[in-house]
């Protein structure tokens, strides 16, 4: 069986994405509502529309909304994802170094490896509340982005780190090599981000995006690029990526938002030069302050020592 709601846009989403107006509306992810949109199953005055197409007050929109039946099954597969490392493991946390490639938990048209997947074929049982493919996730690392991820194994630690994270006491520490030297070496961008307007996997800074703050230092400068430590103070969606893009120096290796393509492949990259370094926050167990380190993965070190033959 199918659920068809019917609705008037309301003056507030005046000019708004079909996607984005649909998902407002009837409390759906973006990507679900888009998918609905490719499917034929959004109407505006009776007629299908693109998930682009934008949407004018008082116009009547008929949604198509699938039953719980047929809606996607999202379940952490038992899964062995090579060169995931368990850096710490304990009652209430482990904490893995995530490679490229692997995302964090289960999703609607992602077919990949993810980490809850790894640690379940290691063994690891995870007995938090929440979405059963989300269970112990706290934070996420874009299937791009390597290095350092902590996952709750126990109700009570992911409800304090959950809180950490919102609070922002979590340390997180990143390097990331962009193009260009940064001027000045040393400093911090406070600009919002949302989603850009041509994209659904996307962002931007935005005036009527999310407060993120993004602190930068500057390691070691090359003859084409500079390795930088980035300090996040919050944690929006492709953040660090989002912040030097808008600075005009973006990562190394990232063509969605700006690199020079023909410099990843002189370094032969094939995603951005981005990784989790470190990560330290109050244990919710033991209430003792944890910090854990990694090191560069072997395509990132590569990439560094050819760039440094390069300059």
């Amino acid at each position: 069986m199918t659920d068809v709601r019917n609705v008037l846009v309301p003056d507030g989403l005046e000019g708004e994405r079909i996607d984005a107006a649909v998902a407002r509306l009837f409390g759906l992810s973006r990507t679900r509502a888009a998918e609905l949109a490719a499917d034929g199953k959004v109407l505006v005055e009776g007629s299908a529309v693109a998930k682009s197409a934008r949407v004018s007050a008082g116009e009547h929109i008929e949604v198509t909304l699938p039953s719980v039946d047929d809606s996607p099954t999202l379940a952490v597969v038992a899964e062995p994802v090579p060169g995931m490392r368990i850096i710490h493991d304990d009652e209430d946390i482990v904490v893995v170094d995530k490679p490229i490639g692997v995302a964090a938990h289960p999703s609607v048209g992602w077919s990949g490896p993810d980490v809850l997947g790894g640690l379940a074929a290691s063994g690891y049982r995870i007995t938090t509340s929440g979405a059963s493919e989300r269970q112990g996730i706290v934070s996420r690392l874009d299937v791009g982005t390597s290095g350092l991820m902590v996952v709750c194994k126990s109700e009570h630690a992911y409800s304090v780190l959950k809180r950490a994270f919102k609070e922002r006491t979590v340390d997180k520490t990143y390097h990331a090599l962009v193009q260009g030297l940064p001027d000045p070496h040393v400093g911090t961008i406070d600009a919002p981000i949302g989603r850009h307007p041509s994209g659904d996997y996307k962002f931007a800074v935005m005036d009527s995006g999310k407060h993120a703050i993004t602190h930068y230092e500057l390691l070691e400068a090359f003859r084409h690029a500079s390795l930088l430590e980035i300090k996040l103070e919050t944690g929006r969606t492709h953040q660090i990526r989002v912040h030097m893009a808008a600075l005009r120096h973006p990562c190394v290796g990232d063509p969605t938002y700006g690199a020079d393509p023909t410099l990843g492949a002189r370094l032969g990259l094939e995603r951005q030069w981005l990784h989790a370094m470190g990560l330290g926050f109050v244990h919710p167990g033991t209430g003792d302050y944890v910090h854990f380190e990694s090191t560069y993965p072997q395509d990132l070190q590569t990439a560094l020592d050819r760039l440094a033959d390069l300059s």
